[in-house]
């Protein structure tokens, strides 16, 4: 459930174990609302459809690399609510079709990208950066609808 007003816009941004593509979506997405003044806009949910015990260490460090600290974070379970609340899942080159709802009316995109689990800092650096783009276009469309 979201306590944001009725006219909010909801993203989502999710992956089977929320430890790594969605975690970092979901910090720029934080960071990029704040910048746009879209905080009472545009609300963010995060989660997985088998989420892990904890945030990818790699992960962690490739954000701290550029000033984002997302060692507090946690993995979470998505859930069918989350979905239908939202008007955009973005689903990061895994599927939620396990937990997306019948009769849901958002819109669904598949962002395709590796899974930085187990790839070298220099493979996460590239994945970060082209999720940072990512949502930066995103926000950008969003906003301007």
């Amino acid at each position: 459930m979201t306590d944001e007003p009725a006219d909010t816009t909801t993203i989502a941004f999710v992956c089977v174990q929320n430890a790594g593509r969605s975690q970092m979506a979901y910090a720029f997405a934080q960071r990029e609302r704040e910048r746009q003044g879209l905080r009472g806009e545009i609300a963010l949910v995060t989660g997985g459809t088998r989420p892990a015990d904890q945030v990818h260490p790699a992960v962690v460090d490739a954000m701290d690399d550029i000033g984002i600290d997302i060692t507090d974070r946690t993995p979470r379970e998505v859930g069918v609510d989350d979905l239908r609340e939202s008007e955009y899942v973005i689903t990061m080159g895994c599927s939620a079709a396990d937990v997306c709802p019948a009769g849901w009316g958002g819109e669904s995109r598949d962002w395709d990208l590796d899974d930085p689990d187990d790839q070298p800092p220099a493979t996460v650096a590239r994945i970060r950066d082209e999720i940072e783009r990512r949502v930066g276009a995103l926000f950008d469309e969003v906003a301007a609808d």
